[in-house]
């Protein structure tokens, strides 16, 4: 009998909840079953998944910013599909890879003039793993600082590097000499560093814990700051790079130069799991430094064919289909839009982030019977508020969407760049009439908000 993917999908896609309960993390499923999130999806295309009856949801997730290109972009999938018919010779380890030299030489036209070399390895937190031991070794310092609120990924040392609290739980003792300070707080960094012992500086251009922009003046000072005291300057665009932003690089918004860039999640389109760190001449001399040295730091999987086949293709995409500026435009838009809104509804603080990297964020009202509601909610459990926000986006408009952080009250938005207008304006009418209906008490936007209160406390009083 001939092996078939598409017919064990087929006969078993309506098993996957219990498949997924049975083998492996059972709380997933738990999760998506009590905010109705459990839909049986059959197909996906561009910005669109498909459920079982054929229902369009439009995916502002885009696996959390992986298919910046939308999933299963056709010039994608057919250099994934050349690659395998070749036959190419891949992960000869004693010898070097043709795709990934190409990938290397055409990610660094893209960057700043300082940093002119190139590792490639499997992911975003593999990207920062590496950036941590190479500034180490680079400066002979141990120290890395990091912001609050960060997020760098969850290996040991990414996850030493993780501003969220509950990420770091019940792990540590978590890498030593790793040191926090407020993002966007000059002086707070000023002070850490400037006891000339610190490797790094880590700091992702814009949050992604709640998209938190910095100021003008914040990265051009980190730049100046790291140069005074020996510290290298870290850029992770893991999930701002590769035109999220609006620009190919967030740092561009800027125009600081750092000493390293990690980059991942859209690299390959989606498809292959892949990381890198773009790094100066001087960091990759310091690190392989000798023969003996030629393999001091890799991966097994790192620099395979279909990765950086996948690479390539998504860089021509981006170039081709133009779509870094389109995404700038289309991602002011809603950004606009939805700050229009804030005069109208009292729930609403703002709408902020650049390009496709969007926060939509609602705090405590004026008025006495709003005001009552949120506190109910908030007192259940901090940031509740923004599920009332998610959950009727999805089912009742079909629009997928996720709260930006624990206890934030920020619902984010990382659309893929292939939006189109009539998207925006779905997006935008649908996030009126779900914001307008959180303001009418009572009705069933609230019967949702008391049932989540419900399940939050019997969760306190489980825990």
């Amino acid at each position: 009998m001939a092996f078939s993917i598409a017919e064990l999908f087929a006969q078993h896609n309506k098993d996957k909840f219990d498949l997924y309960e049975q083998y492996l993390n059972n709380q997933m499923v738990r999760v998506l079953k009590t905010i109705g999130y459990d839909r049986h999806y059959k197909s996906a295309k561009g910005q669109y998944l498909y459920d079982e009856d054929g229902n369009e949801y439009l995916d502002l997730l885009s696996g959390f910013g992986v298919f910046a290109l939308g999933r299963n972009h056709p010039t994608i999938a057919e250099a994934l599909k050349e690659t395998l018919t070749l036959e190419l010779p891949n992960l000869v380890q004693l010898d070097v890879s043709v795709l990934s030299g190409l990938l290397a030489q055409e990610l660094l036209k893209t960057t700043p003039d300082n940093i002119n070399k190139m590792f490639f390895c499997n992911s975003g937190t593999e990207a920062v793993e590496a950036a941590i031991k190479f500034a180490r070794f680079t400066t002979k310092r141990e120290k890395i600082v990091y912001c609050e609120h960060a997020y760098h990924g969850l290996t040991m040392g990414a996850l030493s590097l993780n501003g969220e609290e509950i990420f770091r739980q019940g792990f540590g003792p978590l890498l030593p000499s790793c040191v926090a300070v407020p993002f966007n707080d000059l002086a707070a960094l000023e002070q850490a560093l400037s006891t000339k012992d610190v490797a790094a500086f880590i700091v992702e251009p814009v949050q992604g814990k709640g998209v938190n922009v910095p100021d003008d003046n914040y990265l051009p000072e980190v730049e100046r700051l790291c140069k005074k005291y020996g510290t290298l300057f870290v850029a992770d665009e893991v999930q701002t790079g590769l035109g999220r932003t609006g620009k190919f690089w967030a740092i561009e918004h800027w125009g600081v130069q750092p000493d390293m860039i990690c980059i991942a999640k859209a690299l390959s389109g989606g498809h292959v799991p892949v990381g890198a760190v773009a790094m100066t001449q001087k960091i990759m001399d310091s690190v392989y430094n000798r023969m003996d040295r030629a393999v001091v730091h890799g991966s097994t999987f790192a620099k395979n064919n279909m990765a950086m086949a996948a690479g390539l293709a998504t860089l021509h995409v981006l170039k081709e289909e133009n779509l870094i500026e389109k995404s700038a435009v289309i991602g002011n838009d809603i950004i606009a839009s939805i700050n229009a809104m804030a005069t109208k509804y009292e729930f609403l603080m703002e709408a902020r982030g650049k390009g496709m990297m969007i926060a939509v964020e609602f705090h405590a009202p004026k008025s006495l019977k709003l005001k009552a509601a949120w506190a109910m909610l908030e007192a259940a459990n901090k940031g509740l508020f923004c599920q009332m926000i998610t959950i009727p986006l999805f089912k009742e408009h079909r629009i997928l969407t996720q709260v930006a952080g624990h206890g934030m009250n920020v619902v984010k938005l990382l659309p893929p760049l292939v939006l189109t207008p009539k998207d925006r304006d779905h997006i935008v009418t649908s996030f009126e009439k779900v914001i307008a209906d959180t303001h009418e008490i009572p009705g069933s936007i609230w019967d949702l908000g008391k049932n989540l209160a419900s399940h939050a406390l019997k969760g306190k009083k489980a825990s």
